[in-house]
């Protein structure tokens, strides 16, 4: 499996959140849900997307791809723009909402909670029918937006190779007959309606990243522009395709044939990272899906992923993520089920 494939072959929704927004001018979504990325489609009128001091400017047919969990301020595209601000130390700035100076008709929480500013819950007050959420019952502008609300779901592969938000302009991203697919069954309440959603809104991620990657090969990670270097991608799907084999530089400098001072300086300058860190990076981006995915053991899965024992995949996993593999797994599990 070469990595693009690795990347597009995973997403997995469970219980996606999915809805239609339908919204009179003037508006503005301040979301501070945490979920890990969210799709953004538009269905009639526009909005502005607003994330990272970047503002993204979004049409009838237009795709964004917001990767989280920090905020975003979705809002109606007659809006004022924003005037920049400057910049602080990252590591003392508290969460703030993006600059925007629209009037905010919404708050949602972490929890999918929906208030005004001031607090005053509006589940009730903004419910149009089924999966139909807004100021208005046919206002304006029109969006679908689906979640991925843990990084489980959707791969850590996935999360890490886009930007902080994708823009596929209208005609080249997924096709009408999938977004209209989507859309006839959010308004739909049948049988197995939330199996069927999920999958559709896979279906919609996968083909809205291949085509922000193809629009996009430069902004693109190394790892997934590698195809150019045929000594790298080689060495890229041995690595994918047998992460459980004994990798050396050596033995992946044999795999593509050539030297071994040739094979690590064309990876590094190709990936960005030297083969053996690369290695470890996706053995434990295998080891963190398989956590949140299955209910294997950890033995099990360290015998898959290239780690001669549990105790040796724990260590490696808990100094590259920050956490246990345990404690991992129980807080994507309680994610996907809040």
């Amino acid at each position: 499996m070469d990595p693009l494939s690795g990347l597009l072959d995973h997403p997995r929704a469970r219980g996606a959140f999915t809805l239609r927004v339908v919204m009179d001018p003037p508006w503005s979504v301040d979301v501070r849900d945490e979920a890990a990325l969210t799709l953004v489609v538009v269905l009639r009128g526009g909005g502005r997307l607003v994330a990272g001091g970047a503002t993204t400017e979004l049409r009838p047919g237009d795709v964004a791809l917001v990767r989280g969990p920090e905020p975003y301020v979705v809002e109606h595209l007659t809006a004022p723009r924003p005037s920049p601000t400057p910049s602080t130390d990252a590591a003392t700035r508290p969460p703030a909402r993006p600059a925007t100076t629209a009037p905010t008709s919404a708050v949602i929480g972490p929890d999918q909670s929906c208030s005004t500013p001031d607090g005053t819950d509006l589940h009730l007050a903004m419910a149009h029918g089924t999966r139909t959420w807004g100021n208005s019952a046919d206002g304006a502008d029109s969006l679908l937006v689906a979640t991925y609300q843990g990084a489980g779901e959707v791969g850590r592969l996935a999360t890490e190779a886009l930007p902080r938000v994708a823009h596929v302009p209208a005609g080249s991203g997924p096709g009408t007959t999938l977004v209209d697919l989507l859309v006839g069954e959010v308004a739909a309440d049948g049988v197995g309606q939330e199996t069927v959603l999920d999958r559709l809104v896979d279906v919609l991620l996968v083909t809205t990243v291949r085509a922000w990657l193809s629009a996009h090969p430069d902004d693109a990670p190394g790892w997934l522009s590698a195809p150019h270097d045929p000594v790298v991608h080689g060495a890229l799907r041995a690595i994918h395709d047998r992460p459980a084999e004994p990798w050396t530089v050596v033995a992946l400098a044999r795999e593509v044939d050539v030297s071994r001072a040739t094979f690590a300086a064309r990876f590094r300058a190709q990936v960005g990272s030297p083969p053996m860190a690369y290695l470890t990076r996706w053995r434990l981006t295998l080891a963190a899906d398989l956590l949140t995915t299955t209910d294997r053991t950890l033995a099990s899965i360290a015998t898959d992923v290239g780690y001669g024992s549990p105790f040796a995949l724990s260590a490696a996993f808990s100094q590259q993520m920050g956490t246990s593999p345990g404690r991992y797994r129980r807080q994507q599990t309680q994610a996907g089920q809040g």
